[in-house]
C-alpha cells in the first residue's frame, strides 16, 4: 500500500501559485487564504488568512503557520481512494487544520467527497447523507489550481469511527478554567496522548498512573482520575510502597502500567514540546532509585521527532533505559485496534511490533 509523508504533502502544496488567493473547502467559511512561505521539505507552511465579509483585506489577514507535525499527522492517515475527515482526525485541535485540507484539496491527487454514514436509530441502520471529507486518489487526477467533487458509495460507520478525544478538555490545575491561548493545541496533543495510553491499558487489564500535574484533564464531563483503572496514589502501589523516593521521581512521569500488583509492563513519557531529554531524565531518575525490575522505558513522541529521539536515546547517560519509541502514529494504530476489536489476551511481544528499539547494542 502507498504511504505519504510529510514531504510529498508539502511539495505538492509548493506547486500552487503563491499569487493566487484560495477559498476554504467549507461554502460557509466566506474567509480567503494565500500561500506565503513553504519551508522544504517538510514544512511548515506560511498563510495569510482574511475575511472580506468582516472587513478585513490581504494587508490587515492574519498570518498563521501549519506545523510540520500537523502535516505529517494528516499524511499518516491517509490511505488511496479512502475518505478522511479532517477536523475528526485532528480531534478539534490545530486552527490551521481547514486551511491545510483547503490547500490540499487544490493540488492534483486531491479531493473532496461526501460518504454515506451509517446511523443507528433503535438498532437499525440507516444511511444517511454524510459529511465532508477529502480523498487521496493517485491514479485519478485533476488540474492544479482547482478543487474537484467526486462521488463515492462508500459509507462509513461513524459511531465505529468516533473519535475518543472528542470530549476533552484540559483545566488549570489552579482552578481559572479551561486552558486557552497559545499553549493549548500543544496541551491538548499530550494529555490526547495520555487517554489514548489509558484506554489501551484498560484495554489490555493494566491499571494506569498518569502523572500527578495531569489530573487537570478533564475527559467526557470527569476528570481522569474519576475513571475506572486510574491509580489515585503511587503510595498503595505494592511495587513502589516500600520505595519512597522511587515514588517521588514517579510522581510526573506521564503514564505507568502495572498489572496485578507484581508487574509493571511500562514507563512511558510523552514528548511533544519539552523535548525528548526531560523525559528520558524523568525515566532515568525512577529507574535509579528503583530495585532493577524488568519494564519497559518507552518514549511517545510525534513521527516526525523520531531522528532526534534516536539521537537522545543513545546518550551514554541513558543507555540503561534500553529507551522503545513509540510515535503517534503507533498509538492512534494501537488505540483504534483496540476500540474497534476489543481484543484480549495481548502480550508483550505483540506491544513491542507497534514501537521500535532505538539503542544501539
Amino acid at each position: 500500500m502507498q504511504q505519504l509523508t510529510a514531504s510529498n504533502l508539502v511539495r505538492e502544496i509548493n506547486r500552487l501559485n503563491k499569487d493566487n488567493v484560495y477559498n476554504y473547502l467549507d461554502p460557509s467559511n466566506p474567509g480567503l487564504i494565500k500561500i506565503e512561505r513553504v519551508q522544504l521539505p517538510e514544512g511548515p507552511i506560511i498563510i495569510k488568512r482574511w475575511k472580506p465579509e468582516s472587513g478585513e483585506t490581504e494587508l490587515t489577514g492574519k498570518t498563521a503557520s501549519i506545523s510540520k507535525e500537523q502535516i505529517w499527522r494528516l499524511a499518516n492517515a491517509l490511505v488511496p481512494d479512502q475518505p478522511i475527515n479532517v477536523d475528526r482526525l485532528f480531534a478539534g485541535s490545530y486552527n490551521t487544520r481547514s486551511v491545510l485540507e483547503a490547500l490540499l484539496v487544490h493540488t492534483p491527487q486531491f479531493s473532496y467527497c461526501y460518504p454515506g454514514r451509517i446511523q443507528m436509530t433503535g438498532g437499525n441502520p440507516t444511511i444517511k447523507h454524510g459529511h465532508k471529507h477529502i480523498i487521496w486518489t493517485p491514479d485519478d487526477t485533476h488540474s492544479l489550481g482547482v478543487t474537484r467533487l467526486v462521488d463515492t458509495d462508500i459509507v462509513i460507520s461513524e459511531a465505529a469511527s468516533v473519535d475518543t478525544y472528542d470530549a476533552l478538555k484540559i483545566i488549570d490545575p489552579s482552578g481559572i478554567g479551561e486552558i486557552t491561548g497559545i499553549d493549548a493545541d500543544i496541551k491538548r496533543t499530550h494529555a490526547l496522548m495520555q487517554i489514548a495510553l489509558y484506554n489501551i491499558g484498560k484495554q489490555l487489564d493494566y491499571r494506569t498512573w498518569v502523572a500527578q500535574n495531569d489530573k487537570g484533564i478533564i475527559y467526557n464531563g470527569k476528570r481522569i482520575i474519576e475513571y475506572e483503572g486510574i491509580i489515585h496514589s503511587l503510595k498503595n502501589e505494592p511495587l513502589l510502597k516500600s520505595h519512597a523516593d522511587a515514588i517521588k521521581a514517579a510522581l510526573l512521569i506521564d503514564c505507568i502500567w502495572f498489572k496485578n500488583g507484581k508487574l509493571m509492563p511500562a514507563v512511558i513519557e510523552v514528548e511533544h514540546s519539552t523535548g525528548v531529554t526531560s523525559g528520558l531524565s524523568r525515566m532515568k531518575n525512577f529507574q535509579d532509585l528503583f530495585p532493577p525490575f524488568p519494564t519497559s522505558y518507552i518514549i511517545v513522541a510525534p513521527d516526525e521527532d523520531r531522528a532526534k529521539v534516536i539521537q537522545e536515546a543513545n546518550k551514554v547517560q541513558f543507555k540503561s533505559l534500553n529507551t522503545k519509541y513509540l510515535p503517534y502514529s503507533a498509538v492512534n494504530e494501537l488505540y483504534s485496534l483496540c476500540k474497534r476489536r476489543n481484543i484480549k489476551g495481548i502480550n508483550q511481544e505483540f506491544l513491542d511490533s507497534f514501537m521500535e528499539q532505538v539503542v544501539a547494542a
